[in-house]
């Protein structure tokens, strides 16, 4: 009777160190704050998976996203190098960047054999960085909203950076919008 009693505690003592290991630690008024620091330059061309939200082109594509200066657009190109679709500089009302956590194909595959592999690959996520930019072109009068996919979180501050920029868009928290005038 003894040693259960003695084991009943020693995993209770066990359970709230853990959670007592786990607490948030407070935020000090004395804690320098990081400053708003502009990111490395963007390259002019990345790689970029279209996920959608451009009139005319539903499918998602891979390919790459420039920023083009001297005609004031952003481009999405596929593989080939052919120009799907370009949004101007001028139409861009909006753009932020968002991360989502997604399960990849493979461990959704195998979560879902009962084996003794499922649980721990039901565990398995990956982050998926996208840039979204909100448009309205006035000259084709359309206006939407569309992502690209991009392989890491750098590359997605920069590129957001230099769009925003480039579009006039102002800082509003987390994601950058175009004043009215």
């Amino acid at each position: 009777m003894l040693k259960q009693w003695l084991a009943v505690l020693l995993v209770m003592g066990t359970c709230s160190f853990a959670t007592f290991a786990q607490r948030p630690r407070a935020i000090t008024s004395d804690t320098p704050q990081p400053a708003n620091v502009a990111p490395p330059p963007a390259p002019s061309t990345v790689k970029a998976k279209y996920e959608g939200g451009v009139f005319g082109y539903p499918h998602k594509k891979t390919g790459t996203l420039t920023v083009d200066d001297s005609n004031s657009r952003l481009i999405f190109r596929d593989d080939k190098q052919k120009e799907l679709f370009s949004i101007p500089f001028g139409a861009i009302t909006g753009a932020y960047g968002d991360v989502h956590s997604v399960q990849p194909k493979a461990a959704t595959v195998i979560s879902n054999v009962p084996t003794i592999f499922a649980l721990p690959a039901r565990m398995v996520k990956t982050n998926v960085r996208y840039l979204t930019i909100q448009y309205d072109d006035p000259d084709s009068k359309v206006a939407g909203t569309t992502s690209f996919r991009l392989d890491n979180q750098q590359l997605l501050e920069s590129v957001l950076y230099s769009v925003a920029t480039k579009a006039s868009l102002t800082k509003r928290g987390e994601v950058y919008v175009r004043k009215k005038d």
